[in-house]
């Protein structure tokens, strides 16, 4: 492979390798791969499913929030190395304690992006379809999410702790 194809194949938003990371340098350069990843997400959203615009933005913007606030900035991992125990810990803990009023309706709009982009993933080979449909079935527990806020909401004294315990942050 030429040095000119080694350099394309690493700046590509196409390979999952390219979203793997250990330094600063490393971490800014995979952000801007996600960035033209989410914008390649929402066209195909946009132009191939044709969904309407403020559904498409929505959709990116859900799957933002999550791969590059929680998958790159806070769990300091491969956007590609999701599992549902990620998808568990960002909505049915993270989401709730990082966020001013946590609701449902805002939970489940980011949901569905999430989902969404890993079955853009999958589409693209970049992760296999049977991971994209468990992805999907995680983004799916809308009513155990439900409860997490709900509970959360009704937190007193040391309740904190035995509410973390059932969802942590791993």
């Amino acid at each position: 492979m030429s040095e000119t194809e080694q350099e394309s194949q690493q700046t590509t938003p196409f390979n999952p390798e390219n979203y793997t990371f250990e330094t600063l340098d490393d971490e800014i350069k995979v952000d801007k791969l996600c960035k033209i990843l989410l914008k390649q997400y929402h066209q195909y959203r946009l132009e191939i499913k044709g969904i309407s615009p403020l559904e498409a933005g929505a959709n990116a913007s859900g799957a933002d929030y999550f791969l590059r606030d929680f998958m790159i900035d806070n769990r300091r991992t491969n956007i590609f190395s999701i599992s549902p125990e990620l998808i568990h810990s960002f909505a049915g803990n993270w989401y709730i304690i990082n966020s001013l009023e946590p609701n449902m309706a805002e939970l489940e709009s980011l949901l569905i992006g999430i989902a969404n982009f890993y079955y853009f993933c999958a589409e693209k080979k970049m992760l296999a379809p049977a991971k994209a449909e468990v992805i999907h079935q995680a983004c799916s527990r809308i009513d155990y999410y439900r409860e997490r806020i709900t509970s959360f909401n009704e937190i007193s004294g040391d309740g904190f702790i035995a509410w973390n315990i059932t969802c942590p942050l791993k």
